[in-house]
């Protein structure tokens, strides 16, 4: 299908640019007020430090939130079901990460609430796991998604080059100039989608190497 329609990718994530003048004081001490909610979504998470960063990395994903990706990883793999309720944990956690990313890489002044919508939005529907989610291929996604973790690696390190001059740009002006906001929301869209496709296992349609929607 070539309409705009049939091409566009389920996973859609977008941030409405601030019109208007930019708190310059709290662009100023970010770093420092993003603390606390940093804190409560790593909790929320499941992140657990046991003083090893390659222990951490390895059973972080068993706690908290990560359960629910395994149970959804044995649930398909077993019954070819995805519980509703696990889906919407799953993406109101992605929302809540959404808006603590928007607020810590500049891209809204609004504190992040932990339910409200605010002006970050992350649509994925609900999938009919018999019908739009093959059983096994959640095994390998992982793998499949290999091409896309290297071109986010790179993209990741440019998004917070750009944040840097993005918050020398509201400190000095009062802005943030829309083609850098535009380019790390597309990143941020182009990490969502591949964590929908590998983590949420929302979709079995491959993420697209593309910024925009």
């Amino acid at each position: 299908m070539e309409n705009g329609q049939g091409n566009a990718y389920p996973v859609q994530y977008s941030v409405d640019y601030p019109e208007g003048a930019r708190n310059r004081l709290s662009a100023l001490f970010r770093i420092i007020l993003v603390i606390p909610i940093l804190v409560v979504i790593a909790l929320v998470s499941g992140y657990v430090s046991s003083g090893n960063m390659d222990i951490n990395e390895t059973i972080s994903p068993l706690f908290a939130g990560g359960v629910v990706w395994t149970a959804t990883l044995l649930m398909l793999l077993f019954r070819q079901k995805y519980p509703r309720w696990w889906f919407d944990w799953n993406l109101e956690l992605q929302r809540f990460s959404a808006r603590v990313g928007a607020f810590l890489f500049l891209l809204r002044d609004e504190y992040p609430s932990t339910d409200e919508e605010q002006s970050v939005h992350l649509d994925i529907p609900y999938p009919n796991a018999q019908e739009e989610l093959n059983r096994f291929l959640p095994i390998v996604k992982w793998l499949l998604a290999i091409p896309h973790y290297v071109v986010l690696v790179i993209l990741g390190v440019l998004a917070l080059i750009v944040t840097v001059l993005a918050w020398l740009s509201i400190l000095v002006t009062g802005s943030y100039p829309r083609g850098l906001f535009e380019f790390v929301v597309g990143v941020g869209r182009w990490g969502f989608r591949v964590e929908a496709y590998v983590a949420l296992l929302a979709t079995d349609r491959y993420p697209p190497f593309r910024l925009g929607a």
